[in-house]
């Protein structure tokens, strides 16, 4: 079976204030041509389809358009949606019921009630069933009534209880598609400035990827840059563009899935996607980056570093002259690295946790005990959650 994996859509989003429908359009348009050419048994959009909880109208209408030309290819491929936490759950869900009669199947919620389970699509080859079950953005306190018996204190116990709760079948092939931050012990995870990762104490949206073991392919969204996590059938599929500088290294692509039989690993491939623009970064002094202005290069997105020490009159004027998407101009030289460095002096970024702890062995002139760590450290995680 042979399976397309994208994620982090972010259809509306602007990038400093540049529209991006004309790109989001031509890379929708790319995804679909690899379909006519590889045809697969499934698509799957693991979250963040739009970039606001209220799309745009134009934002519906480019979504709209690319649903309908999917739905049009012959055979009839399937197509699996979650929520992310970009997306407004009862907005992605508008005409679902609909939707499922052309094989559109759309989950924006967790289980909340105990007749409640997992939305789950099942397909099947010449190898049996594959079960691909469908969990979309999840905060604890989605499901915190669901598990009155339980400490749901963070999101890896949320996640944890709803996968138990399903009792799959592991002698099928199970697929999962899910928006978290999820991580594994001496693993890297490579994230990115344009990534809502929840920031918290502790680290509260953190999930361990032990909890995925029942599935035999997992497809994620949530961070911009394709790569697994830790085992090859864990994967986060990326955004289909660049949408910061810090994704400038980024290999854009659609993740292919192809799963054989049960107990074997399923084969992986990118298959690259071309953005009409580019994101980039230009350093230099100010004659260096205007003389590497070539037709192929002046019409990308652009972010700007002069390293002149002298500051050049009119520099942006000129290198709006020859720059079509200017993002941001900096300047480093002596002058504002000094800057910095006073800076840095004279400030120090603490956490929530650090700076009640300060507080309190500058106010109690002892420190805390480990079990009071314990419980400021849930209090602020709690917090954090409630203020999402």
């Amino acid at each position: 079976m042979k399976i397309f994996h994208i994620a982090d859509l972010h259809i509306g989003k602007q990038l400093n204030y540049y529209n991006l429908k004309a790109n989001q359009e031509e890379i929708l348009n790319q995804i679909i041509n690899r379909m006519e050419e590889y045809h697969p048994d499934a698509l799957l959009i693991a979250g963040d389809v739009f970039d606001k909880s209220m799309p745009s109208g134009e934002a519906y209408t480019v979504f709209d358009d690319f649903l309908n030309r999917v739905s049009s290819l012959e055979p009839a491929i399937p197509i699996c949606i979650i929520a992310g936490n970009h997306d407004s759950p009862e907005r992605l869900n508008y005409a679902s019921s609909f939707m499922e009669k052309h094989q559109i199947y759309i989950s924006v919620m967790p289980p909340q009630k105990a007749d409640e389970y997992l939305k789950k699509v099942v397909l099947a080859d010449d190898y049996g069933l594959v079960n691909i079950y469908l969990l979309p953005f999840t905060k604890p306190g989605y499901v915190r009534p669901l598990f009155s018996d339980r400490d749901i204190s963070d999101y890896e116990t949320a996640v944890r209880a709803i996968l138990e709760r399903e009792s799959i079948d592991i002698s099928q092939r199970n697929i999962l598609v899910s928006h978290q931050f999820y991580q594994s012990s001496g693993w890297e995870t490579a994230t990115c400035d344009s990534e809502q990762v929840i920031l918290s104490v502790g680290g509260l949206d953190r999930i361990d990827i032990s909890v995925l073991k029942d599935f035999d392919y997992v497809a994620l969204g949530h961070l911009h840059g394709p790569q697994k996590i830790k085992e090859e059938w864990i994967r986060y599929a990326g955004s289909p563009l660049k949408y910061s500088v810090s994704e400038e290294r980024h290999h854009k692509s659609i993740t292919m899935v192809t799963l054989g039989e049960k107990g074997q690993r399923p084969e992986i491939r990118q298959i690259p996607l071309s953005p009409r623009q580019d994101v980039r970064t230009e350093r230099g002094t100010l004659k260096e980056i205007l003389e590497r202005a070539t037709d192929a290069k002046r019409h990308d997105f652009i972010s700007v570093t002069l390293t002149d020490e002298n500051e050049p009159y009119r520099m942006k004027e000129m290198l709006r002259e020859v720059y079509d998407y200017l993002l941001e101009i900096r300047v480093d030289n002596t002058r504002t690295r000094k800057r910095l460095e006073l800076v840095s002096e004279t400030q120090k970024n603490l956490t929530p946790f650090d700076a009640f702890r300060a507080f309190y062995e500058d106010v109690a002139k002892m420190p805390l005990t480990g079990a009071e760590e314990v419980l400021i450290e849930k209090t602020l995680n709690q917090l954090a959650e409630d203020k999402e």
